[in-house]
C-alpha cells in the first residue's frame, strides 16, 4: 500500500471518528425530558414526607401558648399593681349603693359603731399573717381562726360584718380573751371584701356548728341579720388582747414566667427535633 493510500484511509477514519463523536455528543446533550425528570425526582426526594408538615403544628402550637402566657403575665402584673394601689388609698365611707360596693374590693373604708360579740363567727383553719399586724394576742401561734363580728354603724344605722382578725386555736372561745371584747363606740378601718368562691377540696361551711371554711358573705349576713357588707380590719384597728388585724392577703399567684419558659422551650426543642429528623437527614 502506498503512502498516499494510507494517508487517505487515515483521513477517512478521522472524519468518521469526528462524526461519531459529534453524534454521540448530540445524543448526550439532547433528551431534555429525561434530564428534567431526573432533576424533579431528585428534588422531590429531598423534601420531607407529607405527614412531617403536619407535625410542625406541635412547635407552632407551643409557641402560640408561650405568647399567650406572656400576655397573661402582663395582665396579672397589672392586676397586682391595681390591687396594691387600692389598698394604699385613703379610707372612705361605705357607699349606700350595693352595686358601687361591688367595684371596691380591697378599697379601705372607715366605719364607726359598736360590735355585737354575741354573734361571732369563725373562719377556720387560718394561719397568722404577720405582714400587717398591729399586736394583739397569740402572735407566735400559727394555727387558729379569724373572728367575724357584726358591727352596727352609728352614722348609717346599718349592721355590717367585720373580720376583726386572727386568734390562736386555744383562744377561739371568746371567754379566753375578755380584754379583746371591746365594748362601746369604736372606729374601724378595713378593706372591702366580696364573696369567696369555694375552692376544690374545701369543705362546705358548717353553719350549725359555726365553722366557716370560706367567706360566704350572703350566708353570714343572713345568719346575723346584717347587710351583705364585709370588711377586713387592718392592723391599726387591733385592740390589745383582741384578734390580730391585718390578715388580708393581697398576693396573687403569678407563675406565668414558668409557663412561658416551658412552652417556648418545648416549641424550640420540637422544632429542632423536626429539623434533624425530616430535613437534615434527607439526601442532597
Amino acid at each position: 500500500m502506498s503512502s498516499f493510500s494510507f494517508s487517505r484511509a487515515t483521513l477517512q477514519c478521522v472524519r468518521k471518528g469526528s462524526q461519531c463523536g459529534l453524534f454521540a455528543a448530540k445524543n448526550r446533550t439532547f433528551c431534555p425530558g429525561k434530564r428534567s425528570a431526573s432533576q424533579a425526582a431528585s428534588r422531590s426526594s429531598s423534601l420531607p414526607p407529607p405527614h412531617a408538615w403536619f407535625l410542625l403544628s406541635i412547635p407552632a402550637a407551643a409557641f402560640g401558648l408561650g405568647t399567650w402566657q406572656v400576655q397573661r403575665r402582663q395582665w396579672k402584673l397589672d392586676l397586682i399593681k391595681d390591687m396594691e394601689a387600692r389598698t394604699s388609698r385613703l379610707p372612705v365611707h361605705i357607699p349606700s349603693e350595693q352595686q358601687e360596693l361591688e367595684t371596691m374590693e380591697y378599697r379601705p373604708v372607715k366605719v364607726r359603731g359598736t360590735f355585737d360579740h354575741s354573734k361571732e363567727m369563725y373562719l377556720l383553719p387560718r394561719s397568722l399573717n404577720t405582714h400587717d399586724t398591729g399586736g394583739g394576742m397569740g402572735a407566735r401561734a400559727q394555727s387558729g381562726a379569724q373572728v367575724v363580728t357584726p358591727f352596727h354603724c352609728l352614722d348609717t344605722g346599718r349592721t355590717i360584718l367585720v373580720n376583726r382578725g386572727w386568734v390562736s386555736k386555744k383562744n377561739i372561745n371568746p371567754a379566753t380573751r375578755p380584754d379583746g371584747q371591746v365594748t362601746g363606740e369604736v372606729e374601724v378601718t378595713g378593706l372591702v371584701r366580696l364573696n369567696e368562691k369555694r375552692a376544690p377540696f374545701v369543705p362546705k361551711n358548717d353553719i350549725a356548728h359555726n365553722r366557716w371554711h370560706y367567706r360566704d358573705v350572703e350566708a353570714m349576713a343572713q345568719l346575723t341579720e346584717a347587710q351583705p357588707i364585709y370588711i377586713e380590719a387592718v392592723g391599726g384597728s387591733t385592740v390589745p388582747g383582741g384578734p390580730i388585724g391585718g390578715q388580708t392577703r393581697v398576693q396573687l399567684r403569678n407563675e406565668h414566667m414558668q409557663y412561658i419558659l416551658t412552652w417556648y422551650s418545648l416549641s424550640f426543642l420540637t422544632a429542632l427535633g423536626w429539623y434533624w429528623t425530616y430535613f437534615k437527614k434527607v439526601p442532597r
